[in-house]
């Protein structure tokens, strides 16, 4: 696979005219350009380039790139964004505190509905969001956010407490732990009271 991002037209494009090559992962997708005609891109993003994601990664091992491809296509009148992950992140073990290998390799699915009556036209295990919901920004064009989507998706597949299969949990101790010495219950002495009243 080509270390160099590229964009390539959608199978749904039919005017042969080419998407504009991209170096970098988008932040958001013009819907008023490529909702009707689709839009295509893939290469490596580094998991650090994801802002949420980047505050919970391990510092101790070296992260790789994911390989990402996605899809913007219309099928059936609905929106859809479709797209691959491949590749793993390092979080840190919460019981061991050394790094952790989590994968993320899966394929997504996201309706983008333009309204509510559009839920009837997908499947019951189909993902799906309102765009109204997630189109935010006040811009002159409709920009779907990417980037956002892709890592609102690779947090749901973090655990949220990341542990080793096999770890146990370490316990340095420094010194001796004395032993409690047995000490008489405080409410003893009540009860010896209590019969004499």
């Amino acid at each position: 696979m080509s270390s160099t991002p590229e964009s390539k037209p959608s199978a749904m494009h039919t005017d042969n005219k080419k998407v504009p090559l991209s170096t970098s992962m988008p932040e958001s997708i013009s819907l008023d350009k490529w909702a009707d005609t689709g839009y295509e891109w893939s290469g490596e993003v580094e998991p650090s380039a994801f802002k949420r994601l980047a505050l919970i990664l391990a510092t101790e091992h070296e992260q790789e790139k994911i390989q990402l491809s996605a899809s913007l296509y219309r099928r059936n009148n609905v929106l859809h964004l479709a797209f691959t992950l491949t590749g793993q992140v390092w979080l840190t073990c919460q019981r061991c505190l050394q790094p952790v290998s989590i994968d993320l390799s899966d394929d997504f699915n996201i309706a983008l509905l333009e309204k509510e009556g559009q839920v009837r036209l997908v499947n019951e295990e189909q993902d799906y969001l309102l765009l109204d919901e997630i189109i935010t920004e006040q811009s002159p064009e409709k920009l779907l956010p990417f980037k956002k989507l892709v890592e609102d998706e690779i947090l749901l597949k973090t655990p949220m407490s990341p542990k080793h299969d096999d770890c146990e949990m370490t316990v340095e101790q420094f010194g001796e732990i004395p032993e409690e010495e047995e000490t008489e219950n405080p409410f003893a002495a009540l009860a010896s009271l209590k019969g004499k009243l």
